[in-house]
């Protein structure tokens, strides 16, 4: 589990296919970043990449290895090349929670409507495909590449809905939020609880 507070921004620095030739490959990714893993840190522990759970395979001093299976490629943006990632330690007993739960498993991908500053803020606007438009409430919580954030409005349309989120220019800073122009792809996590509330509610039915 993790919490959508971003710890760090990496770079990935390398994409190899892990069976060249074979287009169902998988790719190993190499992902530099300062000051970001643990002493604990060990093989086999889980980080979140763009809001994407990922298992660490390979370690050094400021640098880590992750495999992403085409599954995962062909569900997610921002991990098939070169390029910053949000990232994120999995969640320890005794963490703060300062966020919202969020699994690391991608429920699917949004386009960015627009992304504009306002006042001293600025407004990110996603459309929300239709297969998880039912999740998304006013003052619910959302996640967008690994940045756990809330909701501000939702407006129903044909293609799903269109949700708006005010960004503090913090989190515009410290995260790859600040790299989103219209029509970008973003990783969409729906809340945990609206999950359940949602499989309750169609068993009932």
């Amino acid at each position: 589990m993790f919490t959508g507070i971003v710890a760090a921004v990496g770079q990935i620095v390398s994409v190899r296919e892990l069976e060249p030739g074979n287009p169902e490959s998988g790719v190993r990714l190499a992902i530099d970043v300062d000051g970001f893993l643990r002493d604990t840190t060990r093989l086999g522990d889980s980080i979140a990449i763009q809001g994407a759970c990922m298992t660490v395979v390979d370690l050094a001093s400021n640098q880590f290895c992750v495999d992403v299976s085409r599954e995962s490629l062909n569900r997610t943006v921002g991990l098939g090349a070169a390029g910053e990632v949000n990232l994120e330690h999995a969640l320890r007993l005794g963490d703060s929670l300062d966020g919202h739960l969020v699994s690391g498993h991608v429920d699917g991908v949004g386009k960015v409507a627009r992304f504009e500053p306002v006042g001293e803020s600025w407004e990110l606007c996603v459309q929300v495909p239709v297969s998880l438009a039912r999740f998304m409430a006013y003052k619910g919580s959302v996640t967008v590449n690994g940045v756990g954030l809330t909701i501000n409005r939702v407006t129903d349309n044909e293609a799903g809905c269109e949700i708006s989120i005010n960004l503090i220019p913090h989190t515009v800073k410290v995260t790859t939020l600040k790299h989103l122009r219209q029509g970008a792809g973003v990783n969409l996590e729906v809340d945990t609880l609206a999950r359940y509330v949602d499989r309750m509610l169609a068993a009932q039915r």
